[in-house]
């Protein structure tokens, strides 16, 4: 006898490619080869959770920094356009009052607000 294995009927389905015949609901264009269901196959492992979170936790971080950043750039455009402003109010309201009183008159009321906004504030 020779070294060959011969393969009987009996033994070709258990060496795993079954021959598959007609499926029992006629439907022959569907995959009849099932896997078990295994819920569990997905999930990643705890080193693997935390170093993504870590990662998450980094970016949202970041975007907090840039976003405080963005804030704090707008208040500060919209408080020099407020001084501006107020600037240019005080101005022309003195302008208003030199054209009522004498030029020194004027200054010296200048002076004396500028001291007491100093010490109001």
């Amino acid at each position: 006898m020779s070294t060959e294995i011969a393969t009987t009927p009996a033994t070709a389905p258990a060496a795993g490619a079954a021959s598959v015949g007609m499926r029992k609901n006629g439907k022959n264009w569907h995959d009849s080869s099932k896997k078990a269901f295994r819920p569990k196959a997905g999930l990643t492992s705890y080193a693997k959770r935390v170093e993504a979170r870590k990662l998450n936790d980094a970016v949202k971080e970041r975007e907090r920094e840039m976003k405080a950043e963005a804030t704090a750039e707008r208040q500060a455009r919209i408080q020099r356009i407020k001084d501006r402003r107020a600037a240019k109010e005080e101005k022309a309201r003195y302008e208003k009052m030199a054209e009522k009183m004498h030029k020194k008159r004027v200054e010296r009321l200048k002076r004396r607000e500028k001291r007491n906004k100093l010490l109001n504030s």
